[in-house]
């Protein structure tokens, strides 16, 4: 007979952990996206002028479409290895699983939002 999770979640230092884990994933891939606008504002604002949408050059624009998809994806992937950890040591482990998929959630999210980047 397998042993199932723990029903109680009550671990508020492992809930805070994962909360921590999350809230720094999302900052860099939120930092990332909002340096790529504000170099394509800033630095490349000439060249743009007349242009429909601010990031206006290539490199920029991959930049802005992959480089938080990239952030977040591996996000995902850190916190599913330590839900594994966090299983394999017998603890709470499904607060890890739930950040990883809100992690995958948000990637897929702003991976769909963000793909009308490339087309303009």
């Amino acid at each position: 007979m397998t042993q199932d999770v723990e029903k109680r979640w009550s671990e508020p230092r492992l809930f805070r952990h994962a909360a921590w884990y999350a809230g720094a994933v999302i900052a860099l891939a939120l930092l990332v996206m909002l340096g790529v606008v504000l170099w394509a504002t800033v630095i490349d604002g000439e060249s743009c002028a007349d242009a429909d949408f601010a990031v206006c050059t290539d490199p920029a624009r991959q930049i802005l479409t992959f480089g938080p998809v990239v952030i977040l994806l591996l996000g995902g992937l850190g916190a599913f290895v330590r839900t594994y950890q966090v299983w394999k040591a017998g603890g709470r482990w499904p607060i890890w699983h739930g950040t990883g998929w809100a992690l995958f959630v948000l990637m897929v999210m702003y991976a769909g939002i963000s793909a009308g980047v490339l087309t303009r």
